[in-house]
């Protein structure tokens, strides 16, 4: 009889067979642990599913079909016009996206089958689950790695089925006539931005005034002009109403005038955040302490839940959702579920995150609102103006790369602007290791390239660190 006909006692049980749960698996099984993974859903992690690659095939897309509006400032001629087939866009975006995922499910076939369970598990106790099927799983340590779900405002539910989040894009057959967008962070912006390119009518709407990941006001208000100034953004959004209409989904906004403004879209799509998926695998009958959220609290460089015998890895403990952070923790939750009780502090990268818009957004390392500014140098290099960047009409970005007063180490750095994925991950090298910023002038910067102006970012920092005193440092006498 298999695992699936019967009540079961293991070693170690995964929930979730994403990105950290398929780690944690690989961890356990490889140090000798019995170890079942346990997947309710279909297979197929969330960044080949409806995250990193579906929105990168469409962002591909955009961008092919947005180079033509550049030609003529070069003194090229387009005759006629660039059509797009919208369906042939789509089909494209679902083929190869099927194909990443596949790589997925090849790695799920690698798994033997007695070690791979098939439902929803919910805690019975500290150290029992029991599936949708009626299955039980006892265990000695578990790993909760359930990733997350899009957070929809209740008010947005008025669209009924002409609301959607970024998971439903990816299936659609054609491209809308029009979408509003709410929310424009990493996900919103990326969408948004290849949808409009693609010919669709977008209007963002946001909170607060915030745009993409930003901390840093400069930075923040920055790329808030320069998507706004490609479609309608408002970041501060005044929304009266959203209701279904024939023709589609009415939106009742207030402008910056106080006027009020409708428009009517095909679509609303909510990019308004994700949750933790942990509502439902009743945490509530274990002794684990939870957060206003329900998660449970953890200590991020061990992944352990308190004292506990319990691991809570990738999106599902809501704190780096990027997806090699999730493979990162998946693998450090499953050693120490493995070694468990003994822990150790597994090793983590330096942080860094990047949008794929056009700028291109990072942050890297310790935000801006993670600095004191009495210890902290900004030093800022403006891309408009930038060599590399003006001969091939992608000027558009702004750049502050922090540093610390006392010791001249670099901080972190938040960027919009041309190759901002290839700055940052130079940048996060150098964190990494531990640089100063006279050691990051000290490498070398080729001529012409784009990297030079993170070359003039660092020379404003080190001028500001030679003339500013320590605070730490006690006077002369």
């Amino acid at each position: 009889m298999d695992k699936q006909a019967r009540d079961i006692r293991v070693d170690v049980a995964i929930i979730g067979a994403g990105t950290a749960g398929l780690a944690a698996y690989r961890a356990t099984a490889a140090r000798g642990m019995q170890a079942v993974i346990i997947e309710g859903g279909a297979y197929g992690t969330t960044c080949a599913r409806v995250g990193c690659m579906p929105s990168k095939l469409l962002i591909a897309a955009a961008e092919v079909a947005h180079v033509p509006q550049r030609w003529d400032a070069f003194g090229l001629r387009l005759h006629g016009r660039v059509e797009i087939d919208g369906r042939a866009v789509m089909a494209r975006v679902k083929r190869e996206r099927d194909r990443f995922v596949g790589f997925v499910l090849s790695g799920m076939d690698g798994i033997p089958a007695g070690d791979k369970l098939r439902g929803y598990a919910r805690f019975v106790d500290d150290y029992t689950l029991v599936l949708d099927s009626g299955q039980r799983v006892r265990f000695d340590r578990a790993v909760i790695a359930t990733g997350s779900s899009p957070a929809i405002p209740p008010f947005l539910r008025a669209a009924g089925e002409r609301l959607v989040v970024n998971d439903d894009v990816f299936d659609w057959d054609d491209l809308p006539q029009s979408v509003a967008v709410f929310g424009p962070g990493v996900i919103g912006l990326e969408l948004g931005q290849a949808l409009h390119r693609l010919g669709v009518r977008v209007h963002m709407f946001g909170r607060g005034g915030l745009v993409g990941p930003f901390t840093d006001p400069a930075i923040a208000s920055y790329a808030q002009r320069t998507f706004g100034s490609e479609f309608p953004l408002d970041a501060d959004a005044r929304v009266e109403s959203v209701a279904r209409s024939d023709q589609g989904v009415t939106i009742g906004y207030l402008d910056a005038e106080d006027v009020r403004q409708e428009i009517t879209v095909d679509y609303v799509i909510a990019a308004t955040g994700r949750r933790p998926n942990v509502g439902n695998l009743g945490l509530e009958n274990t002794s684990l302490r939870l957060d206003a959220r329900g998660v449970p609290l953890f200590d991020r460089r061990t992944l352990r839940c308190g004292e506990s015998h319990v691991f809570i890895a990738g999106d599902a403990n809501d704190d780096l959702p990027l997806l090699h952070e999730a493979a990162d923790e998946g693998r450090i939750a499953g050693e120490n579920a493995a070694s468990y009780p003994q822990v150790h502090a597994g090793s983590r990268r330096a942080p860094l995150a990047v949008v794929f818009s056009d700028p291109q957004l990072a942050v890297i390392g310790a935000r801006f609102a993670d600095l004191d500014p009495d210890t902290t140098v900004i030093g800022e290099v403006s891309f408009e103006d930038q060599g590399r960047s003006r001969v091939m009409l992608r000027n558009r970005g702004l750049l502050h790369v922090y540093a610390d007063v006392c010791t001249d180490a670099f901080l972190g750095a938040e960027m919009i602007g041309p190759d901002a994925e290839h700055i940052a991950h130079l940048l996060a090298w150098a964190l990494q290791a531990g640089m100063s910023v006279e050691r990051m002038l000290e490498m070398p910067f080729y001529h012409p390239v784009v990297e030079e102006g993170l070359r003039t970012a660092l020379r404003d920092a080190k001028a500001q660190l030679d003339h500013t005193r320590c605070r730490e440092q006690p006077l002369a006498a």
